[in-house]
């Protein structure tokens, strides 16, 4: 039996005569901080959507860990440990930062609706933790000043911090980030690359991204898997990847290397 806490086997999807993705196998450890590229319409965030629940698979298995996730609610999922995070911000713009923070928390919740109503003691000390655990996170990402103003107020590279602090609250094994530098300056970036690693060594978390940014995908995956027009073209280290003469010409169409 295989120890991945992520395993995909024959993963396949049509939308009528196209194959979005196609036979694709990959699995990601526990703890691994891998990237999934490729051109745009390659497949890639539909992989998200198969593995979230959004799309069914055609064809194939999909393991969590061991688990069989086909067939399962978007919100089943999540609460078995594989979060995600959106290519186009999906905020509560109109409510604050803190509470967008708390509300993937209350999957977990062990308090009921009387509960809530009766503001009983069970229901406050809950509430005291999820919110002293939101609020330390949002300090980790530097949103702390911001917690009570409206999320749709916070800076555009703020506003994609607040997402991974979400995804985080659900208490995930493993998160799926999409496109988590989409719109950011490079100085931005930067902070991003190292803020990505700490979220893994900090949280335990294994972590699947995709990015067209390829110097923060070169720079902090430790594998990487390339997707093009549905199949899996090249899998291995940044090295390898940057190298391979059908990631070049899936990217570029010419004989060069793929600039870090």
């Amino acid at each position: 039996m295989s120890d991945a806490l992520l395993e995909l086997t024959d993963l396949s999807i049509k939308f009528g005569g196209l194959k979005a993705v196609d036979g694709l196998t990959m699995s990601v450890p526990e703890g691994a901080l891998y990237g999934l590229i490729g051109p745009n319409g390659a497949g890639k965030t539909t992989v998200f959507n198969m593995l979230t629940g959004v799309y069914t698979p055609t064809r194939g298995s999909i393991n969590f860990p061991g688990q069989s996730l086909l067939g399962l609610k978007p919100h089943e999922i999540s609460k078995l440990g594989l979060a995600r995070t959106f290519q186009n911000i999906r905020l509560f713009k109109r409510l604050s930062v803190l509470d967008n923070t708390m509300i993937p928390a209350y999957q977990h919740s062990q308090t009921n609706m009387l509960d809530v109503i009766l503001q009983t003691e069970r229901f406050q000390k809950e509430d005291k933790e999820l919110k002293d655990k939101a609020i330390a996170i949002l300090n980790l990402f530097g949103l702390d000043s911001s917690k009570h103003d409206l999320a749709s107020s916070l800076p555009y590279g703020s506003q994609r911090k607040l997402e991974i602090v979400r995804a985080l609250m659900s208490r995930p094994r493993m998160i799926l980030l999409d496109e988590p530098a989409a719109g950011m300056n490079h100085a931005e970036t930067d902070i991003l690359m190292k803020l990505i690693d700490q979220v893994r060594t900090s949280f335990g978390v294994a972590i699947l991204l995709i990015e067209h940014d390829m110097k923060l995908v070169m720079g902090i995956c430790e594998k990487i898997f390339v997707l093009d027009y549905g199949l899996k073209i090249a899998e291995g280290p940044a090295s390898a990847v940057r190298n391979s003469p059908k990631v070049i010409e899936a990217y570029l169409g010419v004989d060069q290397e793929l600039s870090p």
